[in-house]
């Protein structure tokens, strides 16, 4: 019994370490057709973008049944790899038969070719399932119904109906649906930048954002706070995905936060806030930047400077909040840099890592910026250069040095790194890349029911024509739609549906309104009674759900005012960085330091004045973000830089905030 309890050991054993090797190695090869397309192009980006959904799914197929295993689910494994080989065997047959399937066969298909479709649907809506839950479940499958039985809904949603036989077409057999141009674009553009964000994981520079953190904790006053938000926002802007930002990120901040002295709702909230808010910070805005460049047809590097003062204004906003925050518990707020790192930099190890990532990134700014190239030429010459420089830069180090492990060991060392971050990059990709392909074939039936249209005439109905009733609705609308969706993909949606009513019906400019919806998608994350990243985050730090949601919008306040800012004041999300650009985004900037400091700072007064003076202050922090006139905005910020420093005055005897040590 033990000999046979012993095999069945070694066999699961075995097992998983195959599987493991077989999820590197087709994280490679996957690679390698993205990296190869990328340089060459020599096939149509339609029959490119039908591989790379095998392609990923290969990869997210091997891994999954490899974790399904490792944690004892049989079943798991079992119903995840035939839906899985369906998708990549569906995936191998439509690329054999490009020309026949997608130039000779448009508007029919043959028996078998309907039969498969069918199962793909199933397999994807059980992925969808799967990765996401009930919640997206119900929007595609809701979806799909809609398109066949529309024609029974009420009212202004009422259509004409699609057959089966149309469904299958649509999503499928035409290879427009699940392999639509919302595929392509993440098989062109957003891959690339995953698989540098996986090769930045790889080679280690997110310690190195972590030990910047840790040393600025030394100087400001909420040191370990800012270590939250900073190391969130900036893997967040890359990883695209809030929820599992805040589950990555949370799992090392929010432990080092309430060690500090922080109550556990406050920690929560503080890295959900900077889950959240991290996906709309340039260059990558959770992969959406390059979407919207796409929506829009204009250059990528306009929308980057498109979203510069937005970003700023909400970074500021939130580094404030969360000051005041951390300072209103009896916290240390300093991290013990010996509890992450053994030894900290020397001046020329910190010169050497600012040439390592730098570099790369400077190239993706110059390609980009000065010479526009595309997007995709871009990312290749990034991924090459990071690479070329990831592993070129230590042994180089070591050489100088002359370290005892010498240059040839520390490049062994970097090529594994290097292929840790290739399989990283694809593990991160494959989620995203399966809700985008479910999200693709949504967006399909919408354009054939015409559901933008009609969702354009309902706000306009229950808005009375009204801009700002209009505006508050497209929020609400956005905030639903985004709710446990990559940030892409919830861009994607309200993008489609709700954006063109702003653009055409109330004459809002188009970049205006797409960073309206953009941003107010995201706010689903600290939304109740979802929330999802301060679900993740309330997990981690075993507090009360709805305590944490409190605390996250206290912090993120100004960020559930900035789309209707970006409606009445269009001048700060501008193509151009211009002086009325940067005026605009200075007064929106001191209306929400306005709300900022009379939701969060710890007021020294009694209970009443100190409520009327929140309230006060909020209120007036609103009207300057959102008020159109120059003049009445500079009213407003006097009047809060009136109370500002009659608070320090009166009752902090003039004490500077922020620093520590710094007395009267």
């Amino acid at each position: 019994m033990s000999s046979e309890t012993d095999q069945r050991s070694t066999l699961v054993s075995n097992t998983l370490r195959g599987l493991d090797v077989s999820v590197t190695v087709s994280a490679i090869l996957f690679w390698g057709i993205v990296l190869f397309w990328a340089y060459t192009q020599t096939m149509s980006r339609v029959q490119y973008g039908v591989i790379f959904v095998g392609g990923i799914l290969t990869v997210y197929a091997i891994d999954q049944t490899r974790q399904a295993l490792e944690a004892g689910d049989r079943i798991d494994a079992a119903v995840l790899l035939p839906a899985s080989i369906i998708l990549i065997s569906a995936s191998l047959y439509f690329a054999a038969n490009f020309d026949r399937v997608y130039v000779m066969q448009q508007g029919y298909a043959l028996e078998h070719e309907y039969q498969l479709a069918r199962i793909i649907i199933v397999s994807i809506l059980y992925l969808t399932w799967r990765e996401f839950g009930n919640l997206f479940l119900g929007l595609v499958g809701g979806a799909m119904i809609y398109g066949v039985f529309g024609n029974h809904a009420p009212g202004i949603l009422n259509h004409g109906g699609m057959t089966e036989l149309t469904l299958l077409q649509s999503l499928v057999t035409d290879l427009y649906g699940f392999y639509g141009s919302l595929t392509q674009l993440t098989a062109a553009w957003i891959a690339p930048f995953l698989l540098y964000a996986g090769l930045l994981f790889g080679y280690g520079a997110f310690d190195l954002i972590l030990r910047v953190a840790i040393q600025s904790g030394k100087y400001i006053e909420s040191g370990v706070a800012q270590t939250a938000v900073l190391a969130s926002a900036v893997i967040g802007s890359i990883n695209g995905s809030y929820t599992a930002n805040a589950a990555m990120t949370g799992s090392f901040t929010i432990p080092t936060m309430k060690d500090s002295g922080m109550k556990g709702y406050r920690a929560a909230g503080i890295e959900s806030v900077a889950s959240t808010s991290g996906q709309v910070l340039p260059p990558v805005m959770g992969a959406s930047a390059f979407v919207m460049a796409s929506y829009l047809g204009v250059a990528y590097i306009d929308i980057v400077v498109a979203g510069l003062v937005p970003a700023a204004i909400l970074v500021a906003c939130i580094g404030i909040a969360v000051h005041y925050t951390a300072i209103s518990d009896t916290s240390d707020q300093e991290m013990e840099f010996s509890e992450f790192f053994d030894d900290e930099l020397t001046n020329d190890e910190k010169l050497f890592e600012a040439v390592r990532f730098g570099v790369p990134f400077l190239v993706l700014i110059y390609l980009l910026g000065i010479l526009q190239y595309t997007v995709m030429t871009s990312a290749l010459y990034t991924i090459v250069a990071m690479v070329v420089f990831g592993v070129a830069v230590p042994p180089i180090q070591r050489a100088l040095d002359g370290s005892e492990t010498g240059p040839g060991s520390e490049l062994v060392d970097q090529f594994w790194n290097t292929v840790l971050g290739f399989r990283r990059g694809a593990i991160i990709l494959a989620p995203i890349a399966i809700i985008l392909v479910a999200v693709n074939g949504v967006i399909d039936i919408f354009s054939v029911t015409g559901v933008p249209n009609k969702i354009a005439l309902l706000l306009m109905d229950l808005s009375g024509g009204v801009l700002l009733f209009a505006v508050l609705l497209a929020m609400v609308v956005s905030i639903v739609m985004g709710v446990g969706m990559p940030t892409v993909a919830a861009y994607v949606i309200v993008a489609i549906l709700i954006a063109p009513t702003l653009i055409s019906d109330f004459a809002v400019p188009a970049i205006t309104a797409h960073y309206t919806v953009f941003y107010a998608a995201i706010l689903a994350g600290i939304t109740p009674p979802v929330a999802t990243a301060a679900v993740v985050t309330a997990g981690i730090a075993e507090a009360n759900f709805w305590r944490v949601c409190g605390a996250a919008i206290k912090i993120a306040a100004p960020l559930f005012v900035l789309p209707v800012a970006f409606v009445y004041n269009p001048a700060i999300v501008s193509m151009s960085l211009g002086l009325p650009t940067l005026i605009a985004g200075a007064l929106v900037l001191m209306g929400g330091i306005a709300m900022i400091y009379g939701l969060n700072y710890p007021f020294e007064m009694r209970v009443g004045r100190r409520v009327l003076l929140r309230v006060a202050l909020t209120v007036l922090g609103v009207l300057v973000m959102v008020y159109p006139g120059e003049l009445a905005k500079l009213a407003g910020v006097a009047v809060f830089a009136a109370v500002f420093v009659a608070e320090k005055v009166i009752t902090r005897g003039m004490k500077l905030p922020f620093l520590k040590g710094v007395g009267q």
